[in-house]
Protein backbone atom coordinates (compact mmCIF):
# COMPACT_ATOMS: atom_id res chain seq x y z
CA UNK A 1 0.00 0.00 0.00
CA UNK A 2 1.46 3.36 -1.02
CA UNK A 3 0.48 6.98 -0.48
CA UNK A 4 1.41 10.12 -2.45
CA UNK A 5 3.66 11.40 0.34
CA UNK A 6 7.17 10.64 1.54
CA UNK A 7 7.76 9.31 5.01
CA UNK A 8 9.85 11.19 7.56
CA UNK A 9 8.80 14.63 6.35
CA UNK A 10 6.70 17.49 7.69
CA UNK A 11 4.23 18.95 5.21
CA UNK A 12 3.13 22.58 5.36
CA UNK A 13 -0.50 21.92 4.52
CA UNK A 14 -4.03 21.52 5.85
CA UNK A 15 -4.19 18.15 7.60
CA UNK A 16 -7.76 17.55 6.40
CA UNK A 17 -6.61 17.80 2.77
CA UNK A 18 -3.73 15.44 3.55
CA UNK A 19 -5.90 12.82 5.21
CA UNK A 20 -8.36 12.69 2.29
CA UNK A 21 -5.58 10.93 0.36
CA UNK A 22 -4.77 8.33 3.02
CA UNK A 23 -6.40 4.86 3.01
CA UNK A 24 -8.05 3.34 6.07
CA UNK A 25 -5.74 2.07 8.83
CA UNK A 26 -2.58 3.13 6.99
CA UNK A 27 -0.84 4.45 10.10
CA UNK A 28 -0.18 2.50 13.28
CA UNK A 29 -0.48 5.55 15.53
CA UNK A 30 -1.71 9.11 15.35
CA UNK A 31 -0.24 11.14 18.20
CA UNK A 32 -1.28 14.79 18.32
CA UNK A 33 -2.02 17.88 20.37
CA UNK A 34 -4.46 20.13 18.45
CA UNK A 35 -4.17 23.91 18.85
CA UNK A 36 -6.60 24.99 21.56
CA UNK A 37 -6.84 27.25 24.59
CA UNK A 38 -4.12 29.64 23.43
CA UNK A 39 -5.64 32.98 24.25
CA UNK A 40 -8.22 32.87 27.04
CA UNK A 41 -6.62 31.49 30.19
CA UNK A 42 -4.75 33.24 32.96
CA UNK A 43 -1.36 32.43 34.39
CA UNK A 44 2.19 33.03 33.17
CA UNK A 45 2.37 30.07 30.79
CA UNK A 46 -0.89 30.94 29.06
CA UNK A 47 0.11 34.59 28.71
CA UNK A 48 3.37 33.53 27.12
CA UNK A 49 1.47 31.24 24.75
CA UNK A 50 -0.86 34.06 23.72
CA UNK A 51 2.10 36.36 23.10
CA UNK A 52 3.85 33.83 20.85
CA UNK A 53 0.78 32.52 19.01
CA UNK A 54 1.01 32.65 15.21
CA UNK A 55 -2.24 30.77 14.53
CA UNK A 56 -3.98 33.80 13.07
CA UNK A 57 -5.93 31.71 10.54
CA UNK A 58 -8.47 30.56 13.14
CA UNK A 59 -10.26 31.74 16.26
CA UNK A 60 -9.86 29.34 19.17
CA UNK A 61 -13.59 28.88 19.67
CA UNK A 62 -16.36 26.30 19.50
CA UNK A 63 -16.84 26.71 15.74
CA UNK A 64 -13.14 26.02 15.09
CA UNK A 65 -13.23 22.92 17.26
CA UNK A 66 -16.33 21.60 15.45
CA UNK A 67 -15.32 22.46 11.89
CA UNK A 68 -11.60 21.63 11.99
CA UNK A 69 -10.36 19.75 15.03
CA UNK A 70 -13.23 17.29 15.56
CA UNK A 71 -13.35 16.52 11.83
CA UNK A 72 -9.62 15.91 11.89
CA UNK A 73 -9.86 13.51 14.82
CA UNK A 74 -12.60 11.53 13.04
CA UNK A 75 -10.29 11.25 10.04
CA UNK A 76 -7.40 10.21 12.30
CA UNK A 77 -9.53 7.39 13.70
CA UNK A 78 -10.22 6.26 10.12
CA UNK A 79 -6.62 6.26 8.88
CA UNK A 80 -4.88 4.86 11.98
CA UNK A 81 -5.09 1.72 14.08
CA UNK A 82 -4.61 3.76 17.27
CA UNK A 83 -5.01 7.45 18.10
CA UNK A 84 -3.75 9.34 21.13
CA UNK A 85 -4.81 12.96 21.42
CA UNK A 86 -4.56 15.61 24.12
CA UNK A 87 -7.81 17.57 23.61
CA UNK A 88 -7.36 20.20 26.29
CA UNK A 89 -9.76 20.80 29.16
CA UNK A 90 -11.94 23.45 27.55
CA UNK A 91 -13.45 21.62 24.56
CA UNK A 92 -12.90 17.92 25.30
CA UNK A 93 -16.66 17.18 25.38
CA UNK A 94 -16.76 18.03 21.65
CA UNK A 95 -14.44 15.19 20.72
CA UNK A 96 -15.50 11.69 19.64
CA UNK A 97 -16.07 9.35 22.57
CA UNK A 98 -12.67 7.83 23.41
CA UNK A 99 -12.10 4.16 24.12
CA UNK A 100 -10.11 5.09 27.23
CA UNK A 101 -8.96 8.17 29.11
CA UNK A 102 -5.83 9.19 30.99
CA UNK A 103 -4.36 12.46 32.22
CA UNK A 104 -1.22 14.49 32.35
CA UNK A 105 -1.11 15.36 36.06
CA UNK A 106 0.81 18.62 36.53
CA UNK A 107 1.33 19.25 40.27
CA UNK A 108 3.55 22.29 39.72
CA UNK A 109 1.40 24.05 37.12
CA UNK A 110 1.09 27.85 37.19
CA UNK A 111 -1.87 27.93 34.79
CA UNK A 112 -5.18 28.91 36.37
CA UNK A 113 -8.72 27.81 35.63
CA UNK A 114 -11.96 29.24 37.00
CA UNK A 115 -11.83 26.98 40.09
CA UNK A 116 -8.14 27.08 40.83
CA UNK A 117 -4.96 25.62 39.42
CA UNK A 118 -5.40 23.70 36.17
CA UNK A 119 -3.36 20.72 37.37
CA UNK A 120 -4.43 18.10 34.81
CA UNK A 121 -5.03 17.73 31.09
CA UNK A 122 -6.98 14.82 29.58
CA UNK A 123 -5.47 12.22 27.25
CA UNK A 124 -7.91 10.45 24.91
CA UNK A 125 -7.14 6.97 23.59
CA UNK A 126 -8.87 5.54 20.50
CA UNK A 127 -8.58 2.08 18.98
CA UNK A 128 -6.96 -1.03 20.39
CA UNK A 129 -4.05 -0.86 22.82
CA UNK A 130 -1.05 -2.26 20.87
CA UNK A 131 0.36 -3.65 24.14
CA UNK A 132 -2.89 -5.47 25.00
CA UNK A 133 -2.16 -8.96 26.32
CA UNK A 134 1.55 -8.17 26.60
CA UNK A 135 1.70 -5.69 29.47
CA UNK A 136 -0.49 -3.50 31.65
CA UNK A 137 0.47 0.16 31.56
CA UNK A 138 -0.63 3.32 33.30
CA UNK A 139 -2.85 5.70 31.33
CA UNK A 140 -1.81 8.75 33.37
CA UNK A 141 1.58 10.46 33.54
CA UNK A 142 2.92 12.78 36.24
CA UNK A 143 4.24 15.74 34.28
CA UNK A 144 6.94 17.80 35.99
CA UNK A 145 9.09 18.45 32.91
CA UNK A 146 9.10 21.95 31.44
CA UNK A 147 9.05 22.12 27.63
CA UNK A 148 11.82 23.89 25.77
CA UNK A 149 11.28 27.50 24.72
CA UNK A 150 11.52 27.15 20.94
CA UNK A 151 9.19 29.85 19.59
CA UNK A 152 6.02 27.75 19.52
CA UNK A 153 3.21 28.72 21.98
CA UNK A 154 2.73 25.19 23.27
CA UNK A 155 5.68 22.81 22.64
CA UNK A 156 5.30 19.32 24.06
CA UNK A 157 7.69 18.16 26.81
CA UNK A 158 10.03 15.61 25.20
CA UNK A 159 10.00 12.85 27.85
CA UNK A 160 6.24 13.01 28.43
CA UNK A 161 5.52 12.93 24.70
CA UNK A 162 7.97 10.05 24.23
CA UNK A 163 6.07 8.15 26.93
CA UNK A 164 2.85 8.57 24.93
CA UNK A 165 4.49 7.58 21.67
CA UNK A 166 6.03 4.42 23.13
CA UNK A 167 2.66 3.57 24.70
CA UNK A 168 0.90 3.87 21.33
CA UNK A 169 3.20 1.87 19.02
CA UNK A 170 3.56 -1.89 18.74
CA UNK A 171 7.27 -1.71 17.86
CA UNK A 172 9.79 0.58 16.18
CA UNK A 173 8.59 -0.52 12.71
CA UNK A 174 5.36 1.41 13.27
CA UNK A 175 4.26 4.37 11.13
CA UNK A 176 3.25 7.51 13.07
CA UNK A 177 1.29 10.56 11.94
CA UNK A 178 0.79 13.92 13.67
CA UNK A 179 -1.76 16.20 11.91
CA UNK A 180 -1.05 19.19 14.19
CA UNK A 181 2.69 18.72 14.61
CA UNK A 182 3.53 22.30 15.68
CA UNK A 183 7.20 22.60 16.55
CA UNK A 184 7.83 18.96 15.63
CA UNK A 185 8.17 17.14 18.94
CA UNK A 186 6.48 13.99 17.59
CA UNK A 187 8.87 13.98 14.62
CA UNK A 188 11.93 14.63 16.78
CA UNK A 189 11.12 11.66 19.02
CA UNK A 190 10.33 9.41 16.07
CA UNK A 191 13.61 10.28 14.35
CA UNK A 192 15.60 9.68 17.52
CA UNK A 193 13.99 6.24 17.93
CA UNK A 194 14.14 5.25 14.26
CA UNK A 195 10.34 5.27 13.84
CA UNK A 196 8.84 6.38 10.50
CA UNK A 197 6.60 9.44 10.69
CA UNK A 198 4.73 12.10 8.73
CA UNK A 199 3.60 15.43 10.13
CA UNK A 200 1.30 18.21 8.95
CA UNK A 201 1.49 21.81 10.11
CA UNK A 202 -0.42 24.71 8.59
CA UNK A 203 1.75 27.53 10.01
CA UNK A 204 4.99 27.86 7.96
CA UNK A 205 6.97 29.46 10.78
CA UNK A 206 6.39 26.40 12.94
CA UNK A 207 7.37 24.09 10.08
CA UNK A 208 10.69 25.94 9.97
CA UNK A 209 11.14 25.45 13.73
CA UNK A 210 10.29 21.75 13.43
CA UNK A 211 12.70 21.16 10.55
CA UNK A 212 15.54 22.88 12.40
CA UNK A 213 14.87 20.64 15.40
CA UNK A 214 14.90 17.57 13.16
CA UNK A 215 18.23 18.59 11.62
CA UNK A 216 19.71 18.79 15.12
CA UNK A 217 18.75 15.22 16.05
CA UNK A 218 21.85 13.03 16.24
CA UNK A 219 20.83 9.49 17.16
CA UNK A 220 18.91 8.83 20.33
CA UNK A 221 17.89 11.74 22.56
CA UNK A 222 17.94 9.59 25.66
Amino acid sequence: MSIPFEMNKIYNMDCLEFMKQIPDNYFDLVLTDPPYGIGDRSGLVSKNRQYKNNYTMFDDNEEYIDSVVVQAIHECIRISKAVIVTPGAKWFTKYPQPDDIGFFYQPATCSLGKWGRADSQPIFYYGKDPKSGKSIQFNTYKLTERPEDNGHPCPKPIKAWEWLLRKGIFDFNSKVFDPFIGSGTTAVICKSLGVDFIGCEIEPDYVDIANKRLEAVQGSLF
